[in-house]
């Protein structure tokens, strides 16, 4: 039985490579992830963490892959159970963590615009990150697109 995977395609009206800066800065990710930076030197096997206004870690993971501006890829495994407003599915068992999923960015030009496809895979059956990552991912990648096209991020006050 294939395992379970979350996709997501959504179109950008940019570069592929303001599309990479807005997947890879710290700074602009602040401004779209509800006031959260990633952090990483992105070399391969290189720690990646999503940090939290507060300083503390959100999620952390290691670099799979980063092939400037086409293909990023790193694991994924959740320090909190925090989710996004709203959320009502069951929250991650941080007692009993599940094995880390896998975050892969496809960036490629489409018509004269970007196509950005999210494919996080790599779940257990039943995965209760999955579910939190299904609600999660849309309302951030929309508030890239927003932040990227309008200059300002879809849900500014989100934290």
């Amino acid at each position: 039985m294939a395992k379970p995977e979350f996709v997501y395609v959504i179109y950008i009206d940019t570069t592929p490579e303001r599309v990479w800066k807005a997947l890879t800065s710290s700074e602009f990710t602040r401004q779209y992830w509800g006031g959260r930076r990633i952090e990483s030197d992105w070399e391969m096997g290189a720690a990646v963490n999503l940090i939290k206004e507060d300083g503390s870690l959100d999620w952390s993971g290691k670099v799979l892959e980063a092939d400037p501006p086409k293909r990023l890829s790193y694991t994924f495994d959740p320090a909190v159970d925090d989710e996004m407003p709203g959320y009502e599915g069951e929250r991650v068992d941080l007692l009993d963590p599940e094995k880390p999923s896998r975050v892969t960015f496809e960036v490629a030009e489409y018509m004269g615009k970007v196509r950005l496809t999210l494919i996080h895979d790599q779940f257990e059956q039943g995965s209760k990150v999955l579910q939190g990552i299904s609600v999660g991912w849309p309302a951030i990648l929309s508030s890239l697109k927003s932040l990227l096209e309008h200059g300002e991020p879809l849900f500014p006050n989100w934290r």
